[in-house]
């Protein structure tokens, strides 16, 4: 039997849900559909990192303000969501701490000296399991367990069918299928745009033992606290989709991860994920070009700090709302 929501939604990593739970909370009703295995979300660190990642990046002052303000937006979405956002700040470790601190200071950022590098208040986390599973609880949205095989729409409508046969309408589909292949059916600049993102592959492990007050980071590692112990990582390779974990880069990962705390810890299995970039590192998030589709995808690394600004993006242009002046970033037409 076919049903008609507001907004389908189609994948639930952060992305897809920061978007759905911004629009239930509005007053839509929205279905979420995900075949529910693990995403490059939910086993990420969950940082949101305006701070660092603008050092470690060497982005431009203006790349810098955009991070910020979007990490800006998380205590309201925190509080609306009922998410613990945890702001006890970040360390780096490692050379050159004074000229890292005056780059930093020079974009914006607290930064101050600490032992064997810098401490910033501007680099926050969350929890991500918990987080995933209250904003998927947000009244009004509904998680369904599918696989989506097929799309066609006109001004009117999409429809949505899954692998099982189930079949959905709606006026307002958001595509947040993270660096799933083109579904079927797109418009084919739509299509096109879906397989220019860029997967990067990233593998991480879980060590219990006791966690650091805050996330330390150094030359191609962090530890970041987790329920349990730490999570040590992360790879970036970008061109690799493939899940299968690397036992002798995981040991590396750990070593460097325990060496940079000074600490000892027992790791468990690697975990993999896959997650998709731009041309310029940015989400596309916005109106897709096509009437009614719309698209929250490719954060590269910043998934969990980029989640509410992609959402709010989002939400108006459904909405038919004068754009966030940010929106001109993400826009998905942005690469012409």
């Amino acid at each position: 039997m076919a049903t008609s929501p507001d907004v389908i939604v189609i994948g639930a990593g952060v992305l897809g849900l920061c978007t759905a739970a911004e629009l239930a909370e509005r007053g839509h009703v929205v279905t979420v559909i995900d075949p529910g295995v693990a995403n490059a979300s939910s086993i990420a660190a969950g940082m949101i990192a305006p701070a660092l990642e603008s050092l470690l990046e060497e982005v431009a002052p203006a790349r810098a303000a955009l991070l910020k303000r979007a990490r800006d937006l998380w205590p309201a979405f925190a509080e609306t969501h009922a998410l613990r956002l945890h702001r006890e700040g970040a360390d780096w470790r490692g050379p050159d701490a004074g000229a890292a601190i005056a780059r930093l200071h020079a974009l914006g950022f607290d930064a101050r000296e600490a032992p064997g590098g810098l401490t910033t208040a501007d680099d926050w986390r969350i929890e991500v399991g918990p987080a995933l599973t209250a904003l998927a609880r947000t009244p009004g949205l509904t998680v369904t367990r599918g696989r989506v095989i097929r799309l066609a729409g006109d001004a009117r409508r999409w429809r949505v069918e899954a692998d099982d046969g189930r079949v959905w309408f709606s006026a307002s589909v958001v595509l947040a299928t993270g660096v799933e292949t083109a579904i079927a059916g797109l418009p084919g600049p739509v299509a096109a745009m879906v397989g220019a993102i860029t997967p990067i592959r990233g593998q991480l492990s879980v060590v219990a033992m006791p966690a650091p007050p805050r996330v330390v980071r150094g030359p191609g590692v962090y530890v970041a606290p987790c329920e349990g112990g730490v999570v040590i990582g992360a790879t970036m390779e970008p061109g690799r989709r493939d899940l299968d974990p690397d036992p002798a880069e995981a040991a590396r990962q750990v070593a460097a991860g325990l060496a940079l705390l000074g600490a000892k810890g027992e790791a468990g299995p690697a975990r993999v994920g896959v997650r998709g970039a731009t041309a310029d590192g940015l989400p596309l998030a916005g109106s897709s070009g096509q009437p009614g589709l719309h698209l929250a995808l490719a954060p590269r690394r910043n998934g969990w700090l980029m989640g509410p600004l992609a959402a709010l993006v989002v939400a108006d242009g459904i909405e038919g709302r004068v754009p966030l002046a940010d929106a001109t970033a993400l826009d998905p037409l942005r690469f012409g």
